[in-house]
C-alpha cells in the first residue's frame, strides 16, 4: 500500500507528542476516517467513562483522498465519546483544514488527557507545538481564527471552540475555518474539557498520489459527470437551502417543536429568498467544484454581519421549528451559533422546546427573563446570547432540550432520540427516517441513513414515503454505505456523482489499493457494529432505540401529510426486522456469531 500519512498522538497532560504509522490491517477492515477512529476508541478507551473526563479521547480523522485531486473529498470526522448523550460521537465537517492537515502529513490526530491551562496546538509540517491560549479563552470562533493566522501563518487553517465549548455546553460544536461546524453530539464540550481552544495547521509537504494515466482518465470522467449532474447544479445554485421547499411540499417539515409538519411561511426562508435577500457568493471546501456553501450578509439592530450562511437544517431549526419566518433573524441566529460554537440543530430545537413549554402553560414568566413564544425572533436571539453565557435560563438551554425539559418535569417535550435533537425531516411524513433516527449510533441523526433520497427523490410513487414496507432493509444498507463514505472522507453531497463502484476505482487510481465494492460495504457493516458495541458497553439498550412519544401519538395537523402519525406497532415490527438483518439479538446486541463473522472478536 503506497499511502503516506501518520497518526499524530498528543497528550495534553504530560505534553507528550508522538507519531505512529497507520496500520494497513486496520485500513483493510475499517478504512481511515470514521472507521479507524471508531476502532481505536473501542480498543483504547473504556466506553463507560465520563465523556468530559481526561480519559476521553478526541480524534480528528481524515480519509485517504484528502489533499488529492479528487473532488468533494476534503472531509474530516471528529470522533469521541459524545458529551450530549454518552454515545460514540462522530461528527463530519469539511472546509480547508482536512486538506491542509493531509499536506502536513497527518491522517489522524488523537488528543488525550487535559491541559492545566488553556492551550492551542500549532502544526507546521513536522513541527508540532503546544502553546498557551489564555489570551484566546473567551473569544469567538472567527476572532480565534484571525488571531491564530496572525500568530502562526497567514495561510494556516484552524479548528476552534467558542464560549459554548469552553463552558462545556453539551450542545457545543467544533468550528472549522471560522464557519463550518462539526456540530452534533457535543464534541465542542469534549474539546473544552481538555482546555484545548484550537488547532492550527500549515502543510506544505504535499500528497504523493500515483500520477498514472488511469488517474487522469478517471478525473476526466468525474468532471464530465459533474457538468451533467442536475443534483450538482442544484447544490451549486442553492446549497441545501432549496430543501425547505421540497420537504415542506410533502408535509414533512417539522414546525413548532414538531407540533405540525407544514410551515405556511416557508417561502420566506426557502432557497429562492436566501439567494435574493442575503447571498453574497458561493463558498466551497478545498478542491470542490460543487461550492454549495452560502456566504451571506445580514443586518441586525443596525449592524452588518457577513459569514457562512444558513444551511437547510438551520433555516429549519431557527425558522420552522421555532415558528420564525424572518430570514434575517434566522441567518443571524445561524451566525451567532457559529461564533459561539453551538450545534445549530440542537440549539434551535432546544429553544423551540422552551417555547413549547411556555405556550403550553408548563412554565410561566416567573421562570424566564421574558416571554418566549413561537415566532418571537427577538426572544430567540436573546436566548442564544444567554446560552453562550450560561446565564439564567441559558444555563439549561446549553444542556440541550432533554435536560431542559426534564428539569421542568416534561422530558416528552424534547424532540430527541438518545437525547440528541432530531433534524428537519418529520418521520411521520417519511417513515424510513423514523427507523433511521431510532437506530442511529449517535442519536437522532439524518445523515447516517438519509432515506429521503429513496423515499421521496428516487421514487415514482408519491405514497411510498408513507409506507413501512422494506424500510428496515433500506436503513441498514444506507447506514453501511454511509460508514464507508465517512471513512473515505467523501462528501455526502457527492452522492449524485459517486457510487460504491467509484470508491473502489478511486482507491486503485490513487493508492493502488484493491478493495471491491462488496469488501467496502463489508467494512461499512463492520464499522457500524463496532460503534454499536461501543454503545452497548457504554450502557445503551434496546429501550433507547425509539422515537419521541409525540410522534407516535400526535398526528400532523396540516399540509400534505395531515393526519399522519408514526404507528408504534409498525415501528416495533421494523425494529425487530432491522435487528434480524443486522444479526443482533432481540435486545439489539450484536451476536457473537456476527462479531466473529466480521472479525471484530
Amino acid at each position: 500500500m503506497k499511502y503516506r500519512g501518520e497518526l499524530l498522538r498528543i497528550n495534553l497532560t504530560d505534553k507528550n507528542i508522538t507519531r505512529e504509522k497507520l496500520k494497513a490491517d486496520i485500513f483493510f477492515n475499517y478504512l481511515w476516517g470514521r472507521g479507524y477512529a471508531s476502532k481505536l476508541l473501542l480498543d483504547e478507551m473504556n466506553p463507560a467513562i465520563d465523556p468530559l473526563s481526561p480519559e476521553n479521547k478526541l480524534i480528528f480523522a481524515l480519509g485517504p483522498f484528502a489533499g488529492t485531486p479528487l473532488p468533494a473529498t476534503s472531509r474530516m470526522m471528529v470522533v469521541t465519546k459524545g458529551a450530549l448523550n454518552g454515545l460514540i460521537a462522530s461528527s463530519n465537517v469539511g472546509g480547508y483544514f482536512p486538506f491542509e492537515l493531509q499536506h502536513a502529513g497527518y491522517t489522524l490526530i488523537v488528543i488525550e488527557g487535559k491541559a492545566d491551562n488553556p492551550v492551542y496546538i500549532w502544526i507546521n509540517d513536522e513541527t508540532v507545538e503546544i502553546r498557551d491560549a489564555s489570551h484566546l479563552w473567551g473569544k469567538t470562533t472567527s476572532e480565534v481564527d484571525a488571531l491564530l493566522k496572525d500568530e502562526t501563518h497567514p495561510e494556516a487553517k484552524t479548528v476552534e471552540i467558542g464560549p459554548a465549548g469552553e463552558k462545556l455546553s453539551r450542545i457545543a460544536a467544533i468550528i472549522i475555518d471560522a464557519h463550518r461546524a462539526a456540530g452534533r453530539t457535543g464534541v465542542g464540550a469534549v474539546m473544552g474539557s481538555k482546555n484545548l481552544k484550537a488547532i492550527a495547521v500549515r502543510g506544505t509537504r504535499g500528497v504523493s498520489v500515483m500520477s498514472s494515466q488511469r488517474l487522469k482518465d478517471y478525473l476526466t470522467k468525474i468532471y464530465e459527470r459533474l457538468k451533467k449532474s442536475g443534483g450538482v447544479t442544484m447544490f451549486r445554485t442553492y446549497g441545501t437551502t432549496r430543501t425547505v421547499r421540497a420537504i415542506n411540499s410533502i408535509g414533512a417539515f417539522p414546525t413548532h417543536n414538531h407540533r405540525d409538519g407544514f410551515f405556511n411561511d416557508y417561502l420566506l426562508i426557502d432557497g429562492e429568498n436566501v439567494n435574493k435577500e442575503i447571498l453574497v457568493r458561493n463558498g466551497s471546501c478545498a478542491g470542490c467544484p460543487i461550492a454549495c456553501n452560502r456566504i451571506s450578509k445580514v443586518y441586525w439592530n443596525g449592524e452588518e454581519y457577513v459569514g457562512g450562511g444558513p444551511e437547510y437544517e438551520t433555516l429549519w431549526a431557527f425558522g420552522g421549528q421555532t415558528g420564525i419566518s424572518d430570514l434575517y433573524a434566522v441567518t443571524y441566529a445561524h451566525l451567532l451559533a457559529n461564533e459561539y460554537g453551538f450545534d445549530g440543530i440542537s440549539l434551535g430545537s432546544t429553544i423551540a422546546a422552551l417555547m413549547d413549554l411556555f405556550e403550553s402553560g408548563i412554565i410561566g414568566e416567573d421562570n424566564l427573563p421574558f416571554p418566549v413564544k413561537f415566532g418571537d425572533a427577538e426572544a430567540m436571539i436573546n436566548l442564544i446570547h444567554l446560552a453562550a453565557k450560561r446565564e439564567g435560563i441559558g444555563d439549561l438551554i446549553a444542556e440541550g432540550s432533554y435536560e431542559l425539559t426534564k428539569h421542568f418535569g416534561h422530558p416528552e417535550f424534547s424532540m430527541s432520540v438518545k437525547k440528541q435533537e432530531l433534524p428537519a425531516y418529520d418521520p411521520r411524513g417519511v417513515k424510513g427516517m423514523g427507523l433511521a433516527y431510532a437506530t442511529s449510533n449517535r442519536g437522532g441523526c439524518h445523515v447516517r441513513a438519509f432515506t429521503v433520497t429513496e423515499e421521496v427523490y428516487n421514487t415514482d410513487d408519491p405514497e411510498y414515503r408513507l409506507k413501512y414496507d422494506d424500510k428496515a432493509l433500506i436503513v441498514k444498507g444506507l447506514q453501511d454505505k454511509q460508514a464507508v463514505v465517512d471513512s473515505l472522507g467523501i462528501c455526502s453531497f457527492a452522492r449524485t456523482i459517486y457510487g460504491v463502484d467509484d470508491f473502489s476505482e478511486m482507491l486503485k487510481v490513487t493508492w493502488d489499493i484493491d478493495l471491491s465494492p462488496e469488501e467496502l460495504l463489508k467494512c461499512g457493516e463492520r464499522i457500524w457494529n463496532v460503534e454499536r458495541l461501543f454503545n452497548v458497553r457504554a450502557g445503551f439498550t434496546r429501550e433507547h432505540d425509539t422515537l419521541p412519544e409525540r410522534l407516535f401519538k400526535e398526528a400532523i395537523k396540516t399540509g400534505p401529510s395531515k393526519g399522519e402519525i408514526y404507528d408504534k406497532r409498525e415501528f416495533e415490527k421494523l425494529l425487530f426486522e432491522y435487528y434480524r438483518l443486522r444479526g443482533w439479538d432481540e435486545n439489539g446486541i450484536p451476536r457473537e456469531k456476527k462479531l466473529k463473522e466480521l472479525g471484530i472478536i
